[in-house]
């Protein structure tokens, strides 16, 4: 146990000490056991733990890593455990697989501390026997040298897979969409730390004047080079705390996810709709964009996710936005063809541009998944573009990286619409953006490497004049 996590010192359940390395074994039993979500599990445990700021960093930084580096360690473990890992309990596979990570990924982790701690783990929460285990096999990983050690004939999709912990399939995908080079690349990338940005709120301040107040306050702040409207902080710890939150003069967003309100380039006075607005990022940064003059319709399926985008519009001091729980499929039957100016549609989608966030996507999605997921994104664009006018815009924009929930996607639908057609060029988010912008598919593709945010797309479709 380290001397901070001695000082941390809540109790924990059965009247255990909470420790870093405890807390975190909890977290990922829950997530192993119960099929929790890793952030809320990970949140929920650390307001009960009360650990030092330090301690849950570490603890933050287990939990993260263990199950981003899951392939990976259990290929491993596969070679020191003799009975093999699927007949090992629960709490157990996940203790050998923290510990593991400490040794192989977490250089400031002394080898010696890491062991000791899960000896002592094992002891606590088991018998001699299985404490002698867990010290065994980690004595034989330290003892081994530098791991994983791959078999001479791993093709090149397996060896990125076990090097940069993704599934194989996942790989095979990226590979055949983008190359084994930019695949391997995307994969490396989501292995790293997730920035931290926030949106300026330009109805009360400007960029400029936010980031020198965080100067003058000591944080370590830039201005973001992916969105104007961005700032990039690092090492400030939770801006949801700050009175510039509070107060609304920011929103916590990546930057990625900033282009898509400004690929809309909605104007003071429109009517836009947003068919899937929550928790509202996008929304008010719409509004924020029209100067909170005019109309932003947020739909969303349930009225609790409605209810997020009108506490956000709130805090932001935006009156533009009207919420509204409906299902965008139906909303046809709510609204008169050629009612809006603009329309954006961030649909549902697989998620795997934003990997380096939520690292359980890697282990829970499947090939199925993607192709079930499009299917409903071709039905909400079908039925939410009539309602769009004559020349105005559709943006359809999705947190993936996956072609047939994009640039597929989106020529398919020009083929069912001839009326509309791309209209990605031109404006000053492609001018800025024009590196992303492709001559053979429509929209515009960021990958997670690109610039350290999440990956997205974005096409911007236009309804043609009558």
């Amino acid at each position: 146990m380290t001397p901070s996590e001695r000082r941390s010192g809540a109790a924990g359940r059965s009247g255990r000490e909470a420790t870093a390395r405890s807390v975190a074994l909890d977290v990922l039993i829950r997530v192993e056991a119960n099929g929790a979500y890793s952030n809320l599990q990970l949140n929920s445990s650390l307001q009960k733990a009360g650990l030092s700021r330090e301690d849950a960093g570490l603890t933050t930084e287990l939990v993260y890593g263990t199950i981003s580096r899951l392939n990976t360690l259990d290929y491993i473990l596969a070679g020191f455990v003799k009975k093999g890992l699927s007949k090992l309990e629960p709490w157990v596979r996940c203790l050998l697989r923290m510990s593991l990570y400490q040794l192989v990924y977490l250089d400031r982790v002394p080898p010696h501390a890491a062991v000791n701690e899960a000896v002592r783990l094992a002891k606590q929460r088991g018998h001699q026997g299985i404490s002698g285990m867990v010290n065994g096999v980690l004595r034989s990983a330290q003892r081994a040298g530098r791991l994983p050690v791959l078999p001479d004939d791993a093709g090149e999709a397996l060896r990125i897979a076990l090097t940069h912990s993704h599934p194989e399939w996942m790989v095979r995908e990226w590979m055949e969409q983008y190359g084994a080079e930019t695949a391997e690349a995307i994969c490396r990338a989501n292995n790293e730390p997730p920035a931290v940005s926030v949106r300026v709120n330009t109805t009360m301040t400007t960029r400029e004047r936010l980031l020198d107040e965080m100067k003058r306050e000591g944080l370590d702040a830039s201005a973001s080079a992916v969105s104007p409207y961005g700032i990039v902080v690092r090492g400030g710890g939770n801006l949801a705390l700050t009175s510039w939150y509070k107060d609304g003069l920011l929103s916590i967003q990546d930057e990625s996810s900033m282009l898509v309100a400004e690929a809309v380039a909605p104007e003071p006075g429109m009517n836009v709709l947003d068919c899937c607005s929550a928790p509202g990022g996008k929304t008010s940064h719409l509004a924020e964009l029209m100067l909170d003059r005019g109309r932003v319709v947020a739909c969303d399926l349930h009225s609790h996710k409605t209810e997020l985008v009108r506490d956000q519009a709130a805090r932001l001091g935006l009156e533009a936005v009207e919420t509204r729980a409906a299902d965008a499929l139906r909303l046809g039957e709510s609204y008169a063809e050629g009612t809006f100016d603009r329309i954006l549609l961030d649909a549902p989608c697989s998620g795997l541009g934003v990997i380096r966030r939520k690292p359980d996507l890697k282990w829970t999605k499947t090939p199925e998944d993607t192709a079930a997921i499009a299917e409903l994104q071709r039905g909400l664009l079908d039925a939410v573009c009539r309602l769009l006018k004559p020349g105005g815009l559709l943006v359809y924009s999705t947190c993936t990286i996956e072609s047939s929930e994009n640039e597929e996607q989106v020529r398919r639908f020009l083929d069912r619409h001839p009326d509309f057609e791309a209209a990605d060029r031109g404006s000053r988010l492609a001018s800025r953006m024009e590196d992303k912008l492709r001559c053979d598919a429509p929209g515009l593709q960021i990958l997670p490497q690109d610039y350290g945010s999440d990956g997205f797309y974005i096409a911007v479709l236009k309804r043609k004049a009558e």
